[in-house]
């Protein structure tokens, strides 16, 4: 008995040696595939930069290698023509004010829809999530109409109005899952105390929200930024104009110079990649966080 249990072992050793380095491989496999995906969506990107420091003479001569040396020619035009520093400011101030009405307006609206049995609730919930599918050339006349009369059009406020109507029912649909995922024996235990509904929504119901509201943000975020419709239909005053429209604006309609085109495509991602980069780590742990949960 002894030596049969002997001679299992080390079968059952080989087995598991043989276990584990599939694993290890599969993993292995696994991580260089996601890596040269990763690669390959860079490309684009070191691509861009990479042009945006040639001369027209390299672009011409050698337009997939590497520049010769840092031309920073491409870059002052690019500042000195676009007004960047105005526009970024302005497309900076747009999407956070975006971004603090469609948080609160919409965490506001979904509380009572996710407490909320009826079909009542449950029909507004569904209309908001077909608000998610329409596309921008359903609203843009309504849009554009209803702000003419408001006398809202060539003004901060009606951009940002239009943009956070739109991105309300994106705001709603993450809000009421994650609600109706929080225990009720919280607001039970709220309303002992004799709180109010508002005061267990903005004390009880508001602080639970770190995790949706940090992803519902670089949703709306990246959406407002990289938006060219809205702005170009809104907005006609140069010194009121976002960082794309000021891009497209220097870039031209008539043809494309790559002397203009890629530093302008690069200053134009830059503070959003900047800001993704600052609140990289309260995003993550956002995520991590509603994961746990």
């Amino acid at each position: 008995m002894d030596a049969t249990t002997h001679a299992a072992n080390p079968a059952k050793a080989r087995n598991l040696d043989t276990v584990l380095l599939r694993k290890r491989l599969k993993s292995g496999l696994a991580h260089g595939a996601v890596l040269v995906l990763v690669l390959i969506m860079l490309l684009p990107l070191v691509y861009m930069v990479m042009m945006s420091f040639k001369t027209s003479t390299e672009i011409a001569q050698n337009p997939l290698g590497l520049p010769e040396s840092l031309y920073w020619g491409n870059y002052m035009r690019a500042l000195s023509e676009m007004g960047y520093v105005r526009s970024v400011l302005n497309s900076l101030a747009i999407t956070v004010s975006v971004i603090l009405i469609v948080v609160l307006a919409g965490a506001m609206a979904a509380y009572p829809l996710a407490r909320m049995k009826s079909r009542i609730s449950r029909i507004i919930v569904m209309i908001m999530a077909l608000g998610l599918a329409t596309p921008n050339f359903v609203t843009i006349t309504p849009i554009y109409v209803i702000f003419r009369d408001l006398g809202l059009l060539d003004s901060y406020l009606g951009i940002v109005l239009a943009f956070a109507a739109l991105k309300m029912p994106l705001a709603v649909f993450f809000y009421t899952g994650f609600i109706a995922a929080i225990p009720l024996e919280l607001e039970e235990a709220a309303k002992l105390d004799n709180c109010s509904n508002w005061q267990i929504f903005w004390h009880v119901i508001r602080p639970l929200l770190g995790p949706v509201t940090a992803t519902l943000s670089l949703f709306v975020m990246i959406m407002v930024w990289n938006d060219f419709i809205y702005p170009l239909l809104l907005l006609t005053d140069k010194d009121k104009l976002t960082v794309m429209i000021a891009v497209y604006k220097f870039v031209g309609n008539t043809g494309i110079d790559p002397t203009r085109l890629f530093p302008a495509a690069v200053l134009g991602s830059l503070p959003l990649l900047l800001m993704f980069a600052f609140f990289q780590r309260k995003i993550m742990a956002g995520s991590t966080a509603g994961a746990v949960k």
